[in-house]
């Protein structure tokens, strides 16, 4: 479903009652939907953007509570993130643009840990900041090998959190992109991608999921198609 609903649907989730929301960062909206595509909820204006309660400005990503209340990366126009209850209803937000503790340069990518802290992949400024619920700062990870980092998820069963980014030079020599394990605070402890363990094409991938075994899912916008990793357990 969307074909008459979305202009570019950017940012996906899927929440504890098996609902999906999607970020629109042509519209500058928010949907929700149950798991037949029926709308639930919206929010934005159409075609407007903004920085108030009740406009975005390309909204990139969402991360959905246990208690339904919702997080917006906003995003490409916005440096923000934003704190919705489940109903839709405004409360609270922090950050602006810059490259200091709780600052963004394209906040793209988003999701909770089972403590409910917060991850930003915190694109043009190569980094993962971590946050509690109220949006104050508690540690980042700051990738020193490429450019961007794209987005980040959490693997809430093996408390591990991964990142995706991208590397090309002079902006002509693509060299793809690599996934990169870290504990929940923030240390590197596997990476893997076009750095090696990896036999698959020069990939660039934009957004990053775990299931509940653990295995890894990208989506590759430089091949057009979707990855999956499997967990090996050594």
């Amino acid at each position: 479903w969307g074909d008459e609903i979305f202009i570019m649907p950017h940012g996906l989730e899927v929440d504890h009652g098996n609902n999906i929301w999607v970020t629109d960062v042509g519209l500058h909206q928010i949907f929700k939907f149950d798991s037949n595509g029926n709308l639930l909820l919206k929010i934005g204006e159409e075609g407007i953007s903004g920085d108030d309660e009740s406009h975005f400005n390309l909204p990139t990503d969402i991360a959905v509570s246990k208690d339904g209340s919702f997080y917006v990366s906003d995003g490409y126009g916005n440096s923000r993130i934003i704190k919705f209850s489940s109903t839709g209803q405004y409360l609270f937000e922090w950050g602006k643009f810059g490259k200091d503790e709780g600052e963004f340069n394209i906040p793209h990518g988003i999701d909770l840990d089972k403590y409910e802290n917060i991850y930003v992949a915190d694109r043009e400024n190569n980094r993962i900041q971590k946050f509690d619920n109220r949006g104050n700062f508690i540690t980042s990870w700051q990738n020193t090998l490429t450019d961007q980092l794209y987005s980040v998820t959490i693997d809430k069963n093996n408390n591990h959190l991964y990142g995706i980014d991208y590397w090309v030079v002079d902006k002509t020599v693509i060299k793809g992109s690599d996934i990169f394990r870290l504990d929940l605070n923030a240390n590197l402890q596997l990476q893997f991608g076009r750095s090696g363990m990896y036999e698959g094409p020069i990939s660039r991938y934009h957004d990053i999921a775990v299931d509940d075994e653990g295995n890894i899912y990208v989506g590759d916008i430089l091949g057009n198609k979707v990855q999956k990793f499997l967990r090996v357990i050594k």
